[in-house]
């Protein structure tokens, strides 16, 4: 049977996958288990719920909420907020757990529950193991003054806007900012405060109507953020997806620009205040080498971790360091948050580009990207294809060609019987060449 927590909790078709009774029953087994590791028993357990916008939030909001209360635990709903609002609400509500409802960038049929523990962080594997071995028990079911409430939260966002104020030192004023919100969660939150740190906040697809979260919108359709940013002669866009944990970037010239760029223009400013713990960036093996090569001429390390945004967290937590992420736009900033903020990371743009009287174009102009080439090969054994001689050899073949002026990663899908073959190298031809060939040995080697 497949495990049913993914790389980011538990996700769905709403109402087919992920139903209201899976979800009251994954609220109330994460409740035993969340009880069974407090170090608190002198009060009822408490758990933040919080969701996006799309509509089946609101039937899997119910389901949950239910779950927790009939196990004894109060819900403390906070509404409509950013997945990073729900990790800071729980710590500071001082709760037990928290859990949000949303999937993310995903279309709107989807939607997903995921989990955090006291404090606001994600949990492990073995946490979720036990959650889910607990949803085929049978639990204590309280009565009378026992069952839990449904309390609602009033000033959860108030609380969230000043969390992010504190995160910055500059003042934005005089930047003019196009923010593109997916018609996702952070539809009020997010230019609120931009606007709360001085930028003058011009918004796109800040409508949520619980059918149009992330549709051809957000930070993964950045086209309408470019065409913005110029009409409006802005100094820079900022694109949300459906949950504001992640943020991606366009400058005045209506250039996109990336998580890696990003990750870039943080570091350096974390850097230049002392504030870069041992001068690491953690970010994930899809980072471009271009990366690499400006952090290492920046007297800064980067250190690598599988994809997804949990290992990026993991690493932080086990170094103590201050700054990691994704190229997609995941930045996770310690000092500030517990997990991707796309807000925060808006706001230390554009604070940095405050602090330099910097165009963005000319900060992420230290990192040059170089050319890369993805080619996905289905094989009948991922693992074993990847694992065999002639593939590792041509591998070291490829990577002898190269020298340091590419790299090759070849990996197994997370979740396809698929081998993901990707190169860079110092022009588009040579990545394409060099990726090609590699992919007719995987596929061989698959035959």
């Amino acid at each position: 049977m497949a495990r049913l927590f993914g790389t980011d909790g538990v996700r769905g078709l709403a109402n087919a996958e992920l139903t209201p009774e899976l979800a009251l029953r994954l609220a109330s087994a994460a409740a035993v288990v969340f009880e069974e590791i407090s170090d608190d028993s002198t009060r009822r357990p408490r758990a933040v719920v919080g969701r996006d916008p799309r509509a089946s939030g609101e039937m899997l909001e119910a389901a949950v909420c239910a779950g927790l209360a009939a196990t004894g635990v109060d819900a403390i709903r906070v509404g409509t907020v950013p997945t990073p609002a729900v990790a800071f609400l729980t710590a500071d509500y001082r709760a037990d757990f928290g859990v949000m409802i949303s999937a993310s960038h995903n279309p709107m049929p989807d939607n997903g529950i995921k989990f955090f523990s006291a404090g606001g962080h994600k949990l492990d594997d073995e946490i979720e193991d036990r959650i889910e071995a607990a949803m085929g028990e049978e639990f204590i079911r309280p009565i009378g003054a026992a069952v839990g409430r449904v309390l609602d939260a009033p000033d959860a966002g108030d609380r969230y806007r000043r969390h992010l104020a504190q995160a910055i030192d500059e003042r934005l004023d005089g930047l003019t900012v196009v923010v593109d919100c997916a018609h996702g969660a952070a539809s009020q939150l997010a230019p609120l405060a931009y606007a709360d740190a001085g930028a003058n906040v011009i918004t796109i697809h800040a409508d949520p109507d619980g059918l149009n979260i992330n549709a051809d919108c957000g930070s993964t359709h950045m086209d309408k953020l470019q065409a913005a940013v110029l009409e409006h002669g802005a100094d820079l866009g900022l694109a949300h997806d459906g949950d504001a944990d992640r943020c991606l970037a366009v400058d005045s010239t209506g250039e996109i620009v990336d998580g890696d760029a990003i990750m870039a223009i943080l570091a350096m400013s974390l850097a230049d205040k002392g504030r870069l713990h041992e001068n690491v960036l953690v970010a994930t093996v899809m980072s471009n080498l271009g990366l690499h090569i400006a952090m290492r001429e920046a007297g800064i390390t980067v250190r690598t971790t599988a994809v997804g945004d949990r290992y990026v967290v993991e690493e932080l937590r086990r170094g103590g360091y201050s700054l990691g992420g994704e190229q997609s736009g995941h930045i996770v900033v310690p000092g500030s948050g517990t997990t991707g903020d796309g807000i925060l990371t808006g706001l230390m743009i554009m604070a940095r580009m405050a602090a330099t009287s910097a165009r963005l174009a000319d900060l992420a102009g230290i990192v040059t990207v170089l050319p890369q080439e993805l080619i996905n090969v289905r094989v009948a054994d991922k693992h074993a294809v990847a694992e065999s001689p002639a593939v590792k050899q041509a591998v070291a073949d490829a990577e002898a060609e190269l020298g340091d002026s590419g790299r090759v990663l070849l990996r197994p899908s997370g979740t396809e019987q698929l081998v993901r073959v990707m190169v860079e190298a110092g022009t588009a031809e040579q990545a394409g060449s060099v990726a090609r060939g590699l992919a007719d040995v995987v596929a061989a080697a698959g035959a």
